[in-house]
């Protein structure tokens, strides 16, 4: 268990931060980065979550708690080094499980015949803003993924959330409908 007594340290104030595993990074690296992207995209999440229903709101609870973890595996590169513990990893059951819910989600709604704007009720357009900064986690982390270790079950977990949050947006916008893109309509 995490237990934060004091907030500040003043250990960053050189313009590094640590890692959960110990070493330090300048705040620009591409892994301290990547794993504020993550915590941007779960900032969004919870904005979204303002406007969420009880049922959708129990699942997006979960995947915020769950982009933590993702957040800690991140923190924590796999170095192949002993660390004395048992790092925490995203695992392949919390992407089946959002699939899963993707496929729920999915199934109560229409066939897309054009692209959608990111727009609608509240909480389709908090979902959409979510789902703009989970694209650019992805596109950290595939970039990390390149120089350093990074988990097959954490890259496709960030993919499926992009996923999970357009299909969840579709949801929210049920009744009144997507706004969809009229190709060049303002010519």
């Amino acid at each position: 268990m995490v237990k934060l007594n004091k907030i500040y340290t003043r250990t960053g104030d050189d313009g590094t931060t640590g890692l959960a595993s110990g070493p330090r990074r300048p705040k620009h690296d591409l892994r301290v980065d990547t794993y504020g992207a993550v915590d941007e995209a779960n900032a969004a999440i919870g904005l979204a979550r303002l406007h969420a229903a009880p049922e959708l709101d129990v699942i997006l609870s979960r995947v915020q708690n769950e982009m933590f973890d993702l957040g800690a595996d991140l923190a924590t590169p796999d170095t192949g080094e002993d660390l004395g513990y048992e790092p925490l990893r995203i695992v392949q059951s919390q992407v089946d499980r959002l699939e899963g819910d993707i496929d729920a989600l999915n199934a109560q709604l229409e066939p897309l015949k054009s692209f959608v704007l990111p727009a609608g009720t509240a909480l389709a357009a908090n979902l959409h803003l979510a789902r703009t900064v989970a694209r650019r986690a992805e596109r950290l982390m595939t970039a990390l993924a390149e120089r350093e270790a990074v988990s097959k079950p954490a890259l496709a977990y960030v993919n499926r959330l992009s996923d999970f949050l357009f299909v969840a947006a579709r949801v929210a916008n049920l009744g009144q409908g997507d706004v969809l893109w009229a190709p060049g309509k303002t010519r």
